[in-house]
């Protein structure tokens, strides 16, 4: 019974992550949703950046935290080790979940592609951004990455693998360190109307990515990894494709 309340908890936060990933499309691209980041009432401008602010940096705070080697070995004294993946996405989607309830927008429009053939151009370039994102993830693993893999091993009676320590590079990962925080970026920014709102939005978002990645997860992965990742950080950029130091 344990196993199956396991397996049950860590299908729902792997379908909640499916739903905030989905949602975000239509949140950030301003497409069907019922909520996007330029719709809403409109605050003043100071309680609209305060709010938007606040609900990014909670987002970031968890998001940052909870995926530290450190956090994790103290975390998974607490609750069961095959739900510690499954417990992150489900709070990091839900942290998602409430900038998408509580964001407040700031209409006021920063540039404007009149062309329609040129917006459509942007509009396939931010999808080909999400593309990019979920690809990578399938990459590397996604089912391990949002924590089917691990509860699934549980349902199997099988011992939790622990973390990889194999380095290998491939396919995207060829081309920057990072593909995932790319594709993001890439769907961020590709707009053919940027408001003030989704401005915030993108400079909030690029800022975090490069500090997480710069300061945190690098830091991480050459502590894991060791030589064979310096010596990928040498050859491979880390977010800008084709940029050498």
């Amino acid at each position: 019974m344990i196993k199956l309340i396991t397996f049950l908890y860590g299908v729902f936060a792997y379908l909640l992550f499916l739903i905030a990933f989905l949602y975000a499309i239509g949140f950030i691209g301003n497409f069907i949703v019922p909520k996007s980041i330029d719709t809403g009432t409109e605050t003043t401008f100071t309680q609209a950046l305060l709010i938007n602010v606040l609900l990014l940096s909670l987002f970031a705070l968890q998001h940052s935290v909870m995926a530290r080697p450190a956090f994790k070995k103290w975390w998974t004294n607490i609750v069961n080790p095959v739900i510690e993946r499954s417990t992150y996405v489900l709070l990091s989607s839900s942290a998602l979940l409430l900038i998408y309830w509580q964001w407040r927008p700031m209409q006021a429009i920063v540039w404007k592609i009149e062309n329609e053939t040129a917006a459509m151009i942007i509009n396939g370039i931010y999808f080909l951004g999400w593309i990019i994102a979920l690809l990578s993830t399938f990459i590397i693993n996604h089912f391990d990455l949002f924590g089917l893999k691990q509860i699934t091993q549980s349902m199997k009676n099988k011992d939790l693998k622990p973390e990889c320590t194999t380095f290998k590079v491939i396919h995207l990962y060829k081309i920057v360190r990072h593909p995932i925080m790319l594709g993001f970026l890439i769907a961020f920014w590709a707009t053919p109307v940027m408001t003030i709102g989704h401005l915030v939005f993108a400079l909030t978002t690029t800022i975090y990515i490069f500090i997480a990645v710069k300061f945190l997860e690098e830091k991480d992965l050459r502590e894991l990894f060791g030589e064979e990742y310096k010596n990928y950080q040498k050859k491979v950029p880390m977010l800008v494709p084709f940029i050498r130091k």
